[in-house]
């Protein structure tokens, strides 16, 4: 859609061209606009001039809870990691006068590259998806080898103590949302806290790095953008890695696990071969754990049951909550097999 329209969530389009051309140098021509579906929670938009593109996000519209979609956060990082081995695209500005189109939003460049929605990497020949996963691996220990400090991200979350503390966070969430007992969900409420690793590293953690939000160059099995860091902190690197690794313990039919498939015929490394590529290149010596995994996978519990309580209070989508709410107990019996 060119300038002076609006699009589907309202905003001025003419605003934001006068904002970007005073704020971006050589921009030329109308801008052209469109809306980049996947269900993301923050809006994203491809926004063209001529031959340059780049990549909007904003925050929805309405009232939003004060710590939501925190496009503010995802600038901060990627302008923070610009100058580091992590691969980020390139922030360029941010906005946060709500007058120019209704909410805080950011643009960057945008970056040219391969995302994949499914853990198999479909068309990719087999040794090539061996080296999109170990190069997966090593683009996180890239981000937890940060220096924190060092790239101005001190006060970018509470350093220490931060499994006992999300332990307790999901714990209370589960108490507020769960529509069930769970025993497999007790057993993990009693085991959690009562195992957690006596180290107490701190790093950059992304929140929710998988396959799904990374992008990989058009011909090379190298990552060229790790994306979506609306979830990003400071916390335990290993609880990135086992977010990560979930998908080897989970079935395709379990929010897109790879459980079950064929391995070695696809060309994808095991879990501990994956593992250890990240290890081998992480710099914090820490060891993934029973507990990581178990920690990961009671928090998706957690949320696949809050999903599921509130598509059922709403009165609709009532197969997908049931749906949702099997994830739940999936994902709570698997990660009770860790304890």
């Amino acid at each position: 859609m060119s300038a002076g329209g609006t699009v589907p969530y309202g905003f001025d389009v003419a605003a934001l061209d006068a904002y970007l051309r005073a704020r971006i140098p050589g921009l030329a021509g109308a801008p052209h606009l469109q809306t980049i579906s996947g269900g993301q929670s923050n809006p994203t938009f491809f926004v063209t001039y001529g031959d340059r593109f780049l990549v909007l996000r904003k925050q929805p519209p309405g009232e939003l809870l004060p710590s939501a979609h925190a496009v503010d956060r995802e600038y901060r990082i990627m302008r923070a990691l610009a100058q580091t081995p992590v691969p980020v695209p390139p922030a360029l500005v941010l906005c946060e006068d709500k007058s120019v189109i209704g909410t805080l939003f950011y643009v960057m460049e945008k970056v040219e590259g391969r995302v994949f929605h499914d853990c198999t990497l479909p068309g990719v020949p087999p040794q090539e998806r061996r080296a999109m996963y170990a190069a997966m691996a090593r683009t996180l220990a890239a981000l937890h080898n940060v220096d924190y400090a060092a790239a101005g991200l001190s006060d970018f979350g509470r350093p220490g103590n931060y499994f006992a503390r999300q332990i307790a966070r999901w714990t209370r969430q589960w108490d507020l949302s769960k529509t069930r007992e769970d025993a497999n969900i007790a057993r993990l409420v009693a085991w959690l806290p009562a195992h957690v690793p006596a180290d107490d590293t701190t790093a950059i953690a992304h929140g929710d790095y998988r396959i799904g939000n990374l992008m990989f160059h058009p011909d090379r099995p190298e990552v060229v953008a790790v994306l979506d860091w609306e979830l990003s902190t400071l916390g335990h690197p290993l609880a990135d890695l086992a977010h990560c690794a979930m998908a080897w313990v989970s079935r395709p039919d379990e929010y897109g696990g790879i459980e079950g498939l064929d391995l070695d015929a696809l060309g994808i490394p095991s879990r501990d071969a994956f593992v250890a590529e990240y290890q081998a290149a992480a710099t914090h010596g820490c060891a993934l754990t029973d507990f990581h995994m178990a920690f990961a996978l009671f928090r998706w519990a957690v949320i696949f049951e809050g999903i599921a309580a509130r598509a059922r209070a709403g009165n609709a989508a009532a197969e997908g909550a049931a749906d949702t709410g099997r994830l739940a107990a999936a994902f709570a019996k698997r990660a009770a097999a860790f304890t």
